[in-house]
């Protein structure tokens, strides 16, 4: 790897949502050294992590209507079949359920797993569980985005954790939703839930790290060839 290639992959722009909590922890850092110099050290070194935190990396998606895209960055943290919220309109059957675990060093954008509409928007109150728990999906705070693809209904679920106490999503129902394109963000660790319908088959394992807008969760036409990408 070139030196520039090191430089831009780690010095990636912050995400607007982001500037506001850098300013208050620089404003934050100011003050303290003023008290105490070691203070304004041990700020600015928080200063740091949370421009890290709102980091909003360029991603290059597969452009391949078959491919389930992981819409965060984190832990594959369960692979299972459930019902999924009622709220989601999906249904009573059973559903694979693809979860991504983002601890508080994950980039935090949340994207698209599949091109489509979006059906509608669905925020649901709730609770601060652990979000590695599995009743954290239908206990804690949460909002689905169920997307029409060309593989049906699917949805993706942000879910709050022990620490998140905001959820954003800027998508909104009837907008348009490319594979990879940026749709929300979780402020402070939490987890993103995908549900698929019948035909998809999962191409990741619990524990295995997925890249938001990159690593392919799941695929529904496994006789396929080669596919192509898209920057975003």
């Amino acid at each position: 790897m070139s030196l520039y290639d090191t430089i831009t992959s780690t010095l990636v722009p912050v995400h607007k949502e982001g500037y506001k909590f850098v300013l208050a922890f620089l404003a934050a850092s100011l003050v303290l050294g003023w008290i105490w110099d070691p203070l304004f050290w041990i700020g600015l070194l928080l200063t740091a992590w949370c421009a890290y935190f709102f980091r909003d990396p360029e991603r290059v998606t597969p452009l391949d209507d078959d491919l389930v895209i992981s819409p965060a960055d984190g832990r594959v943290s369960s692979i299972v079949s459930v019902t999924p919220p009622r709220e989601l309109g999906l249904g009573e059957d059973e559903l694979l359920r693809i979860s991504v675990f983002m601890n508080v060093f994950n980039c935090h954008v949340n994207r698209a797993p599949m091109a489509g509409n979006v059906r509608e928007v669905v925020y649901k109150p709730g609770q601060f569980l652990n979000a590695e728990l599995d009743k954290a999906s239908e206990e804690n705070e949460r909002n689905g985005v169920v997307i029409e693809t060309a593989k049906g209904p699917i949805a993706v679920v942000q879910i709050a954790g022990l620490v998140a106490r905001r959820i954003l999503c800027w998508t909104t129902a009837n907008d348009h939703l490319d594979a990879g394109e940026r749709f929300g963000l979780i402020r402070f660790g939490s987890r993103l839930d995908v549900f698929l319908p019948q035909g998809a088959t999962p191409r990741v394992a619990v524990g295995q790290t997925a890249v938001a807008g990159e690593t392919v969760l799941a695929e529904f036409d496994t006789a396929k060839g080669k596919t192509v990408s898209r920057r975003a």
